[in-house]
Parts: structure tokens; sequence; C-alpha cells
């Protein structure tokens, strides 16, 4: 499984890049949306999209709002987490997230969201 870590924590970044890679999945990393969403324009392989909501430059929500609205990244589900509100979240966007999630979390657990995620989407 490709894999997009977006999130502007370096620890979490690192310990998600770990975890996936464990289970043989090509992680790629960014920093915040602005990041991501050049990453996209080059390969729109991703299986996932991982992303924190608070970020600089381009938060979590704004990328899910460019990812979903894109005919070439739309079907690629998006998990988003955050240390804030989630029900806010939840009512503030748009469209909703394929997941969301509350931080702190347990990275196990997200890395088994994501691949289920990821299999639904190819069945």
């Amino acid at each position: 499984m490709k894999v997009l870590v977006v999130d502007d924590d370096a620890v979490h970044l690192l310990i998600l890049k770990k975890i996936f890679e464990k289970s043989e999945d090509e992680v790629v990393l960014a920093h915040n949306g602005v990041e991501a969403l050049e990453l996209l324009e080059r390969d729109t392989s991703f299986q996932i999209i991982l992303t924190d909501i608070m970020m600089p430059e381009m938060d979590g929500v704004e990328l899910l709002l460019k990812v979903k609205t894109s005919l070439r990244t739309m079907r690629i589900p998006v998990i988003g987490f955050t240390s804030g509100d989630v029900e806010f979240y939840r009512k503030k966007t748009q469209i909703p997230f394929d997941s969301l999630v509350p931080k702190p979390l347990d990275f196990w657990d997200l890395h088994e969201l994501a691949k289920r995620k990821a299999i639904a989407l190819m069945n």
C-alpha cells in the first residue's frame, strides 16, 4: 500500500513511517497540506492519505477539500486526526473525512484503520 502521511510533528511522522514500513508499505511524508498537494500533483497513486488537521500553511481541512474536489485524487480515502474537537471538525468540513479520529491516538489503531479503508476502496 502506498501511504501519504501529512503532519507538522516530526515525531508523529517518524512513528507512522516506521509502523507502515513494518508491514512493507511505501510511505511518503509531507509537513503540511501545501507539501502534500505538491506530492499529489506529481503522483496520484497513493491508496490512503493520513493528515493532521492543525498544521501551518495549509491545514488538513483545506487539504481534504482540495483532494476530494480534484478528479485526479477524489477517490483516495483521507483519514484526519486532531487534538482539537473532533465534532467541531466534523461539522466544519464541507466534505467529510473518510474517517476522523482524536489525538492522542494509538498509532497502531490508525494503521489498522488505514488498511481497512484502503482495502475497502480496492473491493
